[in-house]
């Protein structure tokens, strides 16, 4: 094996597993910063996407931002391998998105805030079909409201999100859940679909409305 062989290995890693990017030592980071500002300048140049500092995209992500549809990468975010993003999407300061994420923007966009995770095989569309009877699917009007998560919340994998969800800050979504209702800050929620199971511990106890 030769030195170029164990860093395209190391490239393959990182590609699946972005949040070493952070943890590269000295003799790394000396070809795994030019190798990144290479792929993420060519995405600039060919998709309207923004990169702040210090992120990582994987070679193996797709990101398609029409103008009108950019694409927002905060700084340090991560963005793992065969994932897809559409835009409008904004995401904030050191994101984490797992390998096979799935986000589309619709017309009204995917907003993420900072501190966020998100596993692998997630799916968030901020779109949906009409379902009027009298018309075949592929005829329907398509509609969008927008998804918006705050910050610090834990999303598990394989979990979706539908179009018009709020979710608050600090909240967490379990394995496998479908949200189809707004999630209020600091919840846990799981299940098909996604219902309250019970809050972060610590976390302060959630305001009462005024009597």
């Amino acid at each position: 094996m030769t030195d170029d062989d164990y860093r395209e290995q190391h490239k393959t890693r990182l590609a699946y597993m972005p949040w070493l990017y952070g943890r590269l030592k000295a003799k790394h980071r000396a070809w795994a910063e030019p190798w990144q500002r290479e792929i993420q300048q060519a995405l600039m140049a060919l998709e309207t996407v923004h990169f702040g500092a210090d992120c990582f995209v994987a070679p193996q992500a797709v990101l398609l931002a029409e103008p009108g549809r950019d694409i927002i990468v905060g700084d340090g975010t991560l963005i793992a391998a065969d994932s897809v993003i559409h835009g409008p999407v904004r995401l904030g300061k050191q994101v984490s998105l797992n390998h096979h994420i799935t986000l589309d923007g619709g017309a009204a966009g995917i907003e993420i805030g900072d501190g966020t995770r998100m596993a692998a095989y997630c799916t968030l569309y901020a779109f949906n079909h009409g379902l009027d009877a009298g018309r075949p699917v592929r005829e329907q009007p398509v509609t969008s409201r927008g998804i918006r998560i705050g910050r610090d919340v834990w999303i598990g994998a394989r979990a979706g999100i539908v179009d018009g969800v709020t979710i608050g800050d600090h909240a967490v979504v379990g394995m496998g859940a479908v949200v189809t209702r707004d999630v209020p800050p600091w919840t846990i929620v799981a299940g098909n679909p996604a219902r309250p199971i019970g809050r972060r511990p610590g976390a302060p106890l959630p305001e009462q409305p005024d009597t």
